[in-house]
């Protein structure tokens, strides 16, 4: 059973002048239609710009969030090989410094004594730059170049729970990387040939109870660009999904509801991530890698868990092709909000 998505093909605001859901932007589009003008529910509305690359020897993430009382900005690494991990998170209260863009692409920053953080956007390449002067007490400097291909589609969803209860997400996968990350005297490059970015825009207003996977992966798999987006949990009911599979540039929608099983008592043993009424997606996830965190970046309790590790099985696209995954490193993060 599939939902039929309304397709956005025009720019829409998110919001309409009391700050409420305007119903014409519900939908999905391939390119970042929705212009996301949150106002008013105060201390109701979360904003996130998040970055997460995917190098040949590095995983390398940051983000910045807007609460409305507060403003954060986290900065991770993990070696694959090693399996060091070390995360540095900072925050400003009321965050009256740290202004959040209202499209996707537009440029962001957060400066601090104890670090700096710059992603700027221009002529089809973000340039993302981190300084920390302290980080797991070496000093940290990354100088990272996002490509956007001019013809690359995009995942952007607005999913309604209610008129004052919405998110619009826009994902952006498999973006060639390039340039270094150096922490201490050890230096990651990456080349952009195998090095690929994803990135997680987020606005809207949301409930205090909360709960969602979300599986992602950006690889060159078979010679192509190949990135995955599956989530679950805070779509359920609301007819629209944020599935969705990129091959060279191209995103294929999944309408269709996918469902996580794992081992509660032990995340690191294999998960399952399967279609909810078809045997379109049809994969297993392996994780050698596990961070949780908790309560740590909400008013309420909030946890979240991250799992790395590797994808492996196929995905039938909505042309009949099947397209197989094998050991495709990626990601899953598990969130819950009370």
């Amino acid at each position: 059973m599939q939902h039929a998505e309304r397709e956005l093909t025009e720019s829409v605001v998110l919001c309409d002048s009391k700050g409420l859901l305007n119903p014409e932007s519900i939908g999905f589009a391939r390119s970042p239609l929705v212009i996301s003008n949150l106002k008013g529910q105060f201390m109701k509305k979360k904003r996130w710009n998040y970055w997460c690359i995917y190098g040949e020897d590095l995983l390398f993430s940051t983000s910045i969030v807007h609460l409305d009382h507060k403003a954060i900005c986290q900065i991770y690494i993990l070696d694959y090989e090693t399996q060091r991990f070390y995360e540095k998170y900072l925050t400003l209260p009321l965050g009256r410094r740290v202004k959040m863009p209202e499209e996707p692409l537009n440029s962001i920053k957060f400066i601090h004594d104890q670090l700096t953080v710059q992603f700027v956007h221009m002529q089809g390449e973000t340039h993302l730059s981190v300084t920390i002067p302290d980080f797991d007490n070496e000093t940290l400097h990354a100088d990272l170049h996002i490509i956007h291909p001019e013809k690359d589609e995009s995942l952007n969803v607005v999913i309604p729970k209610s008129r004052d209860i919405f998110h619009f997400t826009s994902k952006h996968a498999i973006l060639p990387t390039g340039g270094f990350v150096k922490i201490g005297d050890r230096r990651y490059d990456f080349n952009p040939y195998y090095s690929f970015a994803v990135h997680d825009y987020g606005r809207g207003v949301w409930s205090s109870m909360t709960d969602w996977s979300w599986a992602m992966a950006s690889q060159r798999t078979g010679g192509k660009r190949v990135g995955l987006n599956l989530g679950g949990g805070w779509t359920d009911g609301t007819g629209l999904t944020e599935n969705a599979v990129f091959v060279e540039g191209t995103m294929y929608k999944i309408h269709e509801d996918v469902l996580f099983e794992r081992n509660i008592e032990n995340p690191l043993n294999p998960w399952r991530i399967q279609s909810k009424f078809s045997n379109d997606v049809n994969l297993t996830f392996k994780p050698f890698f596990q961070q949780h965190t908790l309560d740590r970046y909400c008013i309420r309790k909030m946890s979240v868990n991250q799992m790395v590790g590797y994808y492996h099985g196929k995905i039938r696209l909505p042309n009949d092709q099947i397209l197989p995954i094998r050991q495709m490193l990626g990601s899953i993060l598990q969130r819950t909000d009370r």
